[in-house]
């Protein structure tokens, strides 16, 4: 059973970074991309980075690319978001998802597995 646990999550003022961490477990992902969406209230489910699971190919959306980056550590099975320069805007619930496939798609609902979800509050 695939299991998703994000962690890393907190309250920042503007130009503060944070690292977001994604546990995954329950199969191996080789052959996977996994993504970080986020949701803010009365919005729709964001896409934020995706990573191929095998290779570390990278994707991001216009709002966050030059400020964000999305990693992944094999061996323990880790995929990271590391924020820089934060703004308020990115104040949001932060999830981790998977789909199988190497398409790194924005569409969050393309993946089949995801996390609880973890607050990033940016504050001015």
């Amino acid at each position: 059973q695939v299991q998703l646990v994000e962690s890393g999550g907190g309250s920042v003022q503007a130009e503060g970074s944070l690292r977001l961490s994604c546990a995954a477990s329950g199969r191996t992902f080789n052959g996977y991309t996994m993504g970080w969406f986020r949701q803010a209230p009365g919005k729709e489910r964001e896409f934020v980075a995706a990573i191929r699971w095998s290779g570390g190919d990278t994707y991001y959306g216009d709002s966050v690319k030059g400020r964000f980056t999305i990693s992944r550590d094999n061996a323990v099975n880790l995929v990271y978001l590391q924020m820089n320069s934060l703004k308020p805007e990115d104040t949001a619930v932060y999830y981790c998802g998977a789909r199988p496939g190497y398409i790194m798609s924005f569409d969050y609902l393309s993946y089949d597995y995801w996390g609880q979800g973890t607050q990033v509050t940016v504050s001015s």
